[in-house]
C-alpha cells in the first residue's frame, strides 16, 4: 500500500499539480479563503537553451535527456539554485514598477568570485518580495536579463506551508538537534506541510528546466530548502551533472532516523552527483544515515569520499564557507568608520569589552553566554567594574513562546548582574535589541577584545571570521588608544557550531558548561598579548586565505571531477517516486535477454553452466534457504540434457549443499568455492590439489572469537576449508568497522601463511589461496577438454565478490584454447551494479526465469529428436 507522500510525489512528477490543493491541508471544511487554487499566472518567457522543442521539455519523462550528443556551446554555465535569489527588490515610491539590486551580503552572490571567468552564472529562487501575479511576467523578465536570475513566484499559502510549516518547524529544529517530544515543545510532523515542501521542490525544478542546457550546465542547489530538488531534475535529465551544499548541520542518525520521510530525502539528495557540508561530522552523520537506513558503505580514495549507488559514485565534499575578504576590506576603509570606533573607546575607556554578536535564536546560546559571564564576575571578582559584555541580538522576525520565553530570561539575567555588579559609570551587560549597519558592527569588532559565539548549534556561523579581519585593523587606526599593539584577537567558541574546527587558536567551549565557559573567557582576555598576537595571526593566514571565492572554487573543482564519466556510461532511470535512481554501468554492460540467450542455447552442442546458490537461485534475504520445488525441477531438467554440464558453485558446505540437491542425481556441486567437488550423486567427493595444511586455523580461530565476543549478533562459521565470520545480525555501523579491524588484525597475523582474508557481503572470510570459483571453472572446462568435448556455449551467473573470481576466470578462457573459438560467453551478474561480468539479471526471479527459458528449450529439442536419447549422457562422457 502507497503512503500518502509517495502517491502524491508519483501525481507532481506527472505533472498532475491539481492532485494537490495550494490551501492548507487536512479535510474538508469551507469558510473564506482558504481552499481552492488562485488562478495560475502566466510563464516568464523562457530562455530556451536546450535544443528541442518546448514540448519536449514539458514531458515528465523518468529517462528522457541521456543523448550522448556534446553540447555545441563554448563554455559551460553554472546554475545556483536557493530558496532566495541574491536580490532586493522593492516597490518603487510612485508605486509604479519595482527597483532592484544586487544584495551584498548574500553568499550566493560572492561565490562567483571563485568561478573561472568565461562561466556563466545564473540563479534561480525566490523573491523577497511579495510581486502581485499580474506583475510576475514583467518582473521575472527584467530579472533575467539585468541579473541574470529566474524567479520562482510560490502562492502566499503555498509559501507559508513549504517555508514555515516543513523548513522552520521540521528541518530546521531536527537539523540543530530538537526533537518534538511534546505538542508544546516544537511542531509535530505535518504530512500536509511535507506535500507543501514536495510541491514547492517541484516548482523549483520547472524553473531550473525552463533555462536549462542539460548537457553542459552544472545545477548547484544549496541547502535544506531543496532537499527535494535532485530526485526532480534526475528524473528528467540522467546525465544532468547536480551538486548540493548543505548550509545547516545534519544531525546524526539516531535522530535523523525519527524523520518519517528520512528515506525519500537521503534517495533523492542521492541523486546528486556531489554532496557539500561544512565539517567532517556532519558528513559522518550523512554517511550514517545511509549505511544504517540504506545499507550503502563509502570509501575513501585519493583523499576523496564517494558512496556508490547503482553503478554512480555520489562525491562528498567537506569545505567550510568563508567570508568575502575584499567586501569586508571595504568596509574597513569607510570614513564615518573612525568616527564610529573614536566613540565607542570613548564610551568603554579602561574597559575590557567582550562581544557577542548572534541573531535572536532559541539555538544560539546567548542565555548561556550571559550566566557564563556572571559567573566569571563572581569567581574573577577583578573584573568587576573591567569587564563588559556587549550583546547584540539581531531580531528575525521569529515567534513563538520559545522565543518569548528567550527574550524574557535573557532580559531577567541581564538586569540582574548590572543590578548586582553595575555602579555609576559602569554596566557589566549592554544588550542591544536592533539590527546594526554594517559599519556600526565594524566598529563593535575592533573594539572587542575578545569575541564569544557559544551558538549550541549552528551549521557554520561567519562572526569569528568578520571579527578577527576587523581586528587585524584599518591603516589609520593602527594604534589603539591604550598604546598596546593592534593585531589581536581572541575567540572563546563553542564546539557544536561549523567554524569551530577551523579555529585552532580559539578556546573551544561546551556552552551548557557554565563554569567551563566562564573561565574560557577569563582565560580569554587575561592572556597575554603576544599570545594574543600569536593566535590572531594564526586564525588570520587561514581566514584570508580560505575566503568564499577558495571555497567556491575548491567546490567547482571537485564538481567537475565528479561528474567526468557522464557521457562515458551507460545510463538509465528506474523506480518511481523518491525511489527514482539513475543506474550508470559500463557500455558494455547490459541485461541478459532470454531471446538471445536461448538462440545461442539452441545452436550449441556442449554447454557448461555455473550456478552459484545464495541471491542467485535463492533471495539473499530468504531465511529458509533450501531450494522450492522450482528450483529442483529446473536443475533436473537442464542436466536431463546430454549437451548440458551444470554445477552449483557456492561457498556453502558440503553437506548443505549435498542435502538440499539429493533429488538431483546428475547435478555437479562444489563447495566452499570448489574446495570440494563432485560431477554427480553417485561420484565421491574431491578435494582441491589435496590441500592438508591447516594450521592457520588455530592462529585465525582466537581472532575471530575476540571479534565475536565484542560484536553482538556476529558469529563464526566453521567449514572444512575456510573460517567466516558473519555480522549481519550485527549493528551496521559497529559490524562494518569491526568487520575493517578485524581483516587487517588476520591479514597482519597470517601474513606468512597461504591463505587469502577477503570481506564480502556482511563476512570476513579467511580460506587457502589456491581455493577460488574461479579455479572451479578451469577446471570443469579443462576436464571437458581433456574428454574430447570443447564447450562451445558457456554460462556463469553469481552475485557476489566470490564470483567475480569466476566470471574473470571466463573472461581468460578464449585465450588458453580451454573452449571453441566460436564459443558464447555469458557471464552474468545479479543485480545493477558494477562487475566484470558483461550481463546482468535483476534478482533470483529474473534468474529462474531465464533458466526455466532454457530448461523448455531442451525439453522441445528431446521431444522433436526422441532417437538422440538413447545415446550416453555428456556426464558419462566426462
Amino acid at each position: 500500500m502507497f503512503s500518502r507522500s509517495y502517491t502524491n510525489l508519483l501525481d507532481l512528477a506527472n505533472g498532475n499539480l491539481s492532485a494537490l490543493d495550494y490551501g492548507g491541508g487536512g479535510g474538508g471544511g469551507g469558510g473564506g479563503g482558504g481552499g481552492g487554487r488562485p488562478p495560475r499566472a502566466r510563464r516568464m518567457q523562457r530562455t530556451m537553451t536546450t535544443p528541442g522543442t518546448l514540448a519536449e521539455l514539458d514531458e515528465d519523462r523518468a529517462g528522457s535527456v541521456a543523448s550522448d550528443v556534446q553540447s555545441s556551446l563554448a563554455s559551460d554555465r553554472l546554475i545556483v539554485v536557493a530558496n532566495t535569489l541574491p536580490v532586493r527588490g522593492e516597490r518603487r515610491p510612485d508605486g509604479r514598477g519595482w527597483s532592484f539590486c544586487w544584495d551584498e551580503d548574500s553568499l550566493l552572490f560572492h561565490l562567483r568570485d571563485g568561478l573561472p571567468d568565461d562561466m556563466e552564472v545564473l540563479y534561480v529562487g525566490s523573491l523577497r518580495a511579495d510581486v502581485p501575479p499580474a506583475e510576475q511576467d514583467d518582473v521575472a523578465q527584467a530579472l533575467l536579463e539585468r541579473f541574470r536570475c529566474v524567479p520562482a513566484f510560490l502562492p502566499k499559502d503555498l509559501s507559508d506551508r513549504f517555508y514555515h510549516g516543513f523548513c522552520k518547524q521540521t528541518l530546521w529544529p531536527l537539523f540543530h538537534y530538537m526533537l518534538p517530544f511534546a505538542p508544546d515543545h516544537g511542531a509535530r510532523f505535518d504530512r500536509s506541510h511535507w506535500e507543501a515542501y514536495v510541491l514547492a521542490n517541484k516548482l523549483f525544478s520547472q524553473r531550473v528546466i525552463e533555462v536549462l542546457n542539460p548537457e553542459d550546465d552544472y545545477v548547484w542547489i544549496h541547502d535544506y530548502h531543496l532537499l527535494a530538488l535532485p530526485s526532480f531534475l534526475r528524473r528528467r535529465f540522467n546525465r544532468l551533472r547536480i551538486g548540493f551544499f548543505l548550509h545547516s548541520p545534519f544531525p546524526s542518525s539516531e535522530l535523523y532516523r525519527s524523520l518519517p520521510v528520512r528515506d525519500e530525502i537521503l534517495k533523492s539528495l542521492l541523486n546528486c552527483d556531489l554532496i557539500g557540508f561544512h565539517t567532517f561530522d556532519y558528513a559522518r552523520h550523512f554517511l550514517s544515515c545511509c549505511s544504517r537506513m540504506l545499507g550503502l558503505e563509502y570509501q575513501s580514495k585519493r583523499g576523496y569520499i564517494g558512496l556508490d549507488y547503482f553503478g554512480r559514485t555520489v562525491g562528498i565534499k567537506i569545505m567550510p564557507v568563508g567570508i568575502n575578504l575584499m567586501q569586508l576590506q571595504s568596509l574597513l576603509q569607510q570614513p564615518d568608520l573612525e568616527q564610529r570606533v573614536a566613540e565607542l573607546r570613548k564610551q568603554f575607556d579602561g574597559k575590557t569589552v567582550l562581544l557577542g554578536v548572534d541573531d535572536m535564536d532559541i539555538f544560539k546560546g546567548i542565555d548561556l553566554k550571559i550566566l557564563a559571564f556572571e559567573q566569571m564576575l563572581k569567581a574573577h571578582p577583578k573584573w568587576q567594574g573591567r569587564a563588559v559584555l556587549v550583546q547584540i541580538a539581531n531580531p528575525k522576525g521569529g515567534s513563538g513562546k520559545d522565543l518569548e520565553d528567550l527574550q524574557a530570561e535573557i532580559e531577567e539575567s541581564s538586569r540582574r548582574i548590572n543590578d548586582q555588579f553595575g555602579r555609576p559609570g559602569y554596566r557589566p551587560v549592554i544588550l542591544v535589541n536592533r539590527t546594526l549597519s554594517s559599519v556600526e558592527r565594524m566598529a563593535y569588532y575592533t573594539v572587542a577584545e575578545c569575541v564569544a559565539v557559544t551558538a549550541l548549534r549552528d551549521g557554520m556561523n561567519l562572526t569569528p571570521y568578520e571579527y578577527i579581519v576587523c581586528r587585524q585593523g584599518i591603516p589609520s587606526l593602527d594604534s589603539s588608544g591604550d598604546g598596546g599593539p593592534r593585531r589581536k584577537s581572541m575567540l572563546v567558541v563553542s564546539e557544536f557550531i561549523g567554524c569551530s574546527p577551523s579555529l585552532s587558536g580559539a578556546i573551544r567551549v561546551n556552552p551548557w558548561n557554565i563554569d567551563a565557559t566562564a573561565e574560557a573567557m577569563n582565560e580569554s582576555i587575561a592572556l597575554s598579548d603576544r599570545e594574543k598576537q600569536l593566535r590572531h595571526e594564526k586564525h588570520y593566514r587561514y581566514v584570508s586565505s580560505h575566503d568564499v571565492a577558495y571555497w567556491s572554487k575548491s567546490y567547482i573543482h571537485d564538481f567537475e571531477r565528479s561528474c567526468r564519466d557522464h557521457f562515458r556510461r551507460r545510463c538509465w532511470g528506474i523506480g518511481l517516486g523518491f525511489g527514482f535512481r539513475v543506474v550508470a554501468l559500463d557500455r558494455n554492460f547490459q541485461k541478459l535477454t532470454v531471446d538471445s540467450i536461448v538462440t545461442d542455447y539452441k545452436k550449441s552442442k556442449s554447454r557448461v553452466i555455473l550456478l552459484d546458490y545464495d541471491g542467485t537461485l535463492v533471495p539473499q534475504t530468504t531465511i529458509n534457504k533450501t531450494p522450492n520445488e522450482t528450483v529442483v525441477n529446473i536443475m533436473n531438467t537442464l542436466c536431463a540434457d546430454e549437451k548440458n554440464v551444470v554445477f552449483i558453485v557456492s561457498g556453502r558446505g558440503k553437506d548443505s549443499l549435498e542435502n538440499w540437491f539429493l533429488s538431483c542425481p546428475e547435478l555437479g556441486l562444489a563447495a566452499e568455492h570448489g574446495y570440494f567437488m563432485r560431477w554427480t550423486r553417485e561420484e565421491q567427493w574431491q578435494i582441491h590439489n589435496q590441500i592438508s595444511e591447516f594450521g592457520w586455523m588455530h592462529m585465525a580461530e582466537p581472532v575471530m572469537k575476540l571479534y565475536t565476543e565484542a560484536t553482538d549478533g556476529s558469529y563464526i562459521e566453521t567449514k572444512q576449508s575456510a573460517l567466516v565470520w558473519h555480522h549481519q545480525d550485527a549493528d551496521p555501523g559497529f559490524g562494518s568497522s569491526q568487520a575493517k579491524e578485524m581483516l587487517d588484525h588476520l591479514e597482519s597475523v597470517l601474513a606468512n601463511e597461504p591463505v587469502s582474508v577477503k570481506s564480502g557481503q556482511h563476512i570476513v572470510e579467511v580460506k587457502p589461496q589456491a581455493v577460488s570459483k574461479g579455479f572451479v571453472a578451469e577446471k570443469i572446462l579443462s576436464t571437458l577438454l581433456e574428454k574430447g568435448r570443447q564447450a562451445d556455449f558457456v554460462l556463469c551467473i553469481g552475485d557476489d565478490r566470490s564470483d567475480e573470481d569466476m566470471f574473470e576466470q571466463i573472461a581468460d578462457i578464449m585465450t588458453k584454447s580451454i573452449v571453441d573459438p566460436q564459443t558464447s560467453l555469458f557471464a552474468c551478474t545479479v543485480g545493477q551494479k558494477p562487475s566484470k561480468a558483461k550481463y546482468y539479471l535483476d534478482d533470483a526471479t529474473d534468474v529462474l526465469n531465464m533458466l526455466e527459458a532454457l530448461a523448455d528449450a531442451s525439453e522441445e529439442a528431446s521431444a522433436s529428436s526422441p532417437e538422440e536419447t538413447e545415446e550416453p549422457s555428456s556426464l558419462d562422457q566426462a
